[in-house]
């Protein structure tokens, strides 16, 4: 016989207290009724024995009892025979627990209800301790066990197994699943947790009320630099003095953890810094249990990386990136600070702004490598030749800044002297010396502006007329140099857009004569801005270099061009096919969609191509020759007829004539004003007239204003004019007006 196993402390107590006082109520042993055959293996054997009372059982008197006994016990409890170890008596619990019904309970196996390896052991000893004498001699059997119930479901059981009098084994269960579940998901849970708190990037530090470690994970140790024989100590006081010692100010760290930890149910942000370098972050939060608070967290992240980072990334915000210097944004921000920092009578200040003179050549000439050498070249030398507190910056391109402070119009006129001086010495490069100039406007605080953006638009605008009186020199701001008004101008482009969306421009056509016949040839159409806000009519002269600045001339040509078109279409209808001159820009006809425009607009108001002339000037036609060209001949594929505006007044080759398909030279206006007295004008229209036709091309003279120009033009073989002889630019209607009484124009023959 084995040894008494020892009972577990939560093995029922319940039950054995109830299982014992019955058992004292029993009072002699009593025949065993016969029980049904059971399958088991150890109930195999005794088939015969069951067909009558079973030797060794109780009597039906103490089986009765027992019975009604474990029918009123909650927990689950069923009743074998110590001669058949087959199962004699069994409560609902206990039905309910396995899932059975009570007709396969009754009469089965001891081992066949619960068939573990830890049962069959029990029984087999039970079944040779019964056949040597009594189950009272058997060691009751109390541990955990599985249960596989009748529908498949899984139970975490504790089982107690005890022999009772006369003849009996009590077998009673409690089931644990519940709690078993509820520990694997608070484990799962706790698990979870565990992985979340180590895949995070920030440090945990987990307290309770007292400040005793709960908790922390790996990067808590990582941010801290905790030695890994430090954590296994698990001493709380060790560790919170190292963290006291690695920050940068202990006692101020001490005496904020003390805070925070006498307001417990406080949340804070504080930044630390170690004495290694980094800035940590340190969040606090209370943490809660059951609606009270049971301690702290404490979470540290280290913004070493983020701080860098943002630093890197103000200074190159802030920083040329080739020279190292200033940009225009920090120069502007040290320029504000001296304007706030001067107190009242104090010494003024200078900005120069400096540009290098031709510095395109050495980009041509050394490639951008080459220039990036020079200007780098450029910064050291204009760190040398300043003063210590005053500030260099590079604006960009080729452009540099100075900040001079405490210095007047006299010092800051010295300190360009010494700039020009330290720029002009020679420099080599690649084998090859020589020397560059730079031209140097000043402006002066507070003479000549109050604010960063007025001291350098001044100094900028004092340096253009540096360059304008030919470079290698400096100019000082004066008022009466300023030019037009930059708020006017951002004006004006925003008066022409609504203009142009209101309809308050309108085309007139300036009519276009044979010099001996006077027949009507041709119209120039001309734009006209009326605004009585703006004080009537606007000269064109005023708004269209404002729109060809700020690139609303293509809108403003478009329009243009689609309102002649349809003109010329309207007067084709009428039977007067009059050819029109439109004027082209030079950003307009660059469009890459120009030329189909062009075709666009014709076919929409089905004028012929060649009732319209395009003039174009002669630096259009000179920007990208082989695109010009290209366009130029796709133009004149489609009958489009081609002239040169204002010619004579360009400064290049007139190669350019023969490879272009042009039709038409308009000499400009101001070779004709001094005719026919001036000499000088007299030779460059016989000069030009003689040029057209040698190439085969018509000739148009503007301005002709006198009966003398007109007569000199006709003799020296100009065919057309147009001018005030004849008449100024007209509305449509007046010139139908004007020209009813005379003979209608020929209409002229397609290109």
């Amino acid at each position: 016989m084995s040894a008494p196993r020892p009972v577990p402390p939560n093995c029922a107590p319940g039950v054995e207290l109830a299982v014992h006082d019955v058992a004292a109520a029993v009072a002699k042993p009593a025949q065993w009724p016969a029980a049904a055959p059971a399958p088991s293996a150890l109930a195999a054997g005794s088939a015969a024995a069951a067909a009558a009372p079973a030797e060794g059982g109780p009597p039906p008197q103490a089986l009765a009892a027992w019975g009604a006994l474990i029918e009123n016990l909650n927990e689950a409890v069923w009743l074998v025979h110590a001669g058949t170890l087959c199962v004699c008596a069994v409560n609902e619990a206990a039905l309910r627990l396995l899932a059975l019904p009570r007709e396969r309970v009754l009469g089965a196996g001891a081992d066949t209800l619960l068939p573990t390896p830890e049962d069959f052991a029990f029984w087999a000893e039970a079944a040779a301790v019964a056949c040597e004498g009594g189950a009272e001699a058997v060691a009751e059997l109390c541990s955990q066990a599985l249960l596989q119930r009748g529908d498949g479901a899984t139970l975490y059981l504790t089982r107690r197994i005890r022999p009772l009098p006369p003849g009996l084994f009590m077998v009673a269960l409690q089931d644990h699943s519940a709690q078993r579940l509820a520990e694997q998901e608070r484990e799962q849970l706790l698990a979870q947790l565990r992985a979340t708190l180590e895949a995070t990037a920030d440090g945990i530090l987990v307290t309770d009320l007292a400040g005793h470690i709960r908790s922390f994970n790996r990067h808590f140790a990582q941010i801290w630099a905790l030695p890994q024989a430090l954590l296994q100590e698990g001493n709380d006081a060790a560790v919170y003095d190292w963290m006291r010692r690695s920050v940068a100010d202990p006692v101020r760290y001490q005496q904020r953890l003390d805070a925070l930890r006498e307001a417990v149910l406080m949340q804070a942000s504080d930044r630390l810094r170690l004495r290694s370098g980094q800035v940590v972050e340190r969040v606090t939060q209370p943490q809660w249990v059951g609606g009270r608070p049971v301690g702290q967290v404490f979470s540290f992240r280290d913004l070493s990386e983020r701080i860098a980072a943002d630093q890197r990334i103000e200074h190159l915000s802030s920083t040329d990136p080739l020279t190292g210097l200033a940009n225009r944004a920090q120069f502007g921000d040290r320029v504000t600070r001296a304007v706030a920092d001067m107190p009242p009578g104090g010494e003024s200040f200078a900005v120069l702004v400096l540009d290098l003179d031709h510095f395109k050549h050495v980009n041509d000439s050394l490639g951008h490598h080459g220039g990036d050498h020079v200007l780098c070249e450029m910064r050291s030398r204009l760190q040398h030749c300043v003063r210590e507190g005053d500030v260099v910056a590079r604006l960009g391109g080729d452009q540099f800044a100075l900040l001079a402070r405490a210095s007047d119009a006299r010092a800051a006129e010295l300190t360009a002297c010494r700039v020009l001086e330290t720029v002009a010495r020679p420099l080599t490069l690649e084998g090859s010396e020589f020397t560059l100039t730079c031209s140097i406007g000043i402006a002066v605080h507070p003479v000549d502006g109050i604010s960063a953006d007025e001291l350098l638009r001044h100094a900028e605008t004092a340096m253009q007329r540096a360059k304008a009186g030919g470079r290698a020199g400096y100019r000082l701001h004066h008022p009466l140099h300023q030019p037009l008004d930059a708020r006017a101008r951002i004006r004006l482009d925003h008066a022409m857009r609504l203009a142009l969306a209101s309809k308050r421009f309108r085309l007139t056509y300036q009519p276009q004569h044979d010099l001996d016949s006077g027949r009507l040839v041709g119209v120039e159409a001309l734009i006209r801005w009326h605004d009585p806000g703006r004080g009537g009519d606007i000269p064109p002269a005023e708004f269209i270099p404002v729109a060809e600045a700020s690139g609303f001339i293509v809108a403003i040509g478009e329009w243009v061009l689609t309102q002649a078109v349809g003109q010329a279409s309207r007067w084709l209808q009428q039977g007067w096919p009059l050819p029109v001159a439109v004027n082209v820009s030079a950003l307009q006809f660059q469009q890459p969609y120009f030329v189909d425009q062009v075709q666009a607009v014709l076919e929409a108001a089905s004028l012929p191509p060649h009732l319209l002339e395009l003039e174009l000037t002669e630096s259009l036609l000179l920007h990208d020759a082989e695109e010009t060209l290209s366009r130029l001949q796709a133009l004149a594929q489609l009958g489009v007829r081609l002239a040169v505006d204002d010619f004579g007044t360009g400064y290049s080759s007139l190669a350019y004539l023969k490879r272009f398909p042009i039709n038409k030279l308009k000499i400009d206006r101001g070779f004709v004003r001094g005719l026919p007295g001036d000499e000088s004008d007299a030779a460059i229209v016989r000069a030009i007239v003689q040029m057209a036709q040698a190439l085969e091309l018509r000739v148009i003279a503007e301005g002709v204003e006198t009966e003398a120009q007109r007569e000199f033009l006709s003799r020296v073989g100009c065919p057309e004019g147009q001018g005030y002889l004849w008449a100024p630019a007209l509305e449509a209607e007046v010139l139908e007006q004007h020209q009813r009484s005379q003979p209608l124009p020929p209409a002229p023959a397609p290109a």
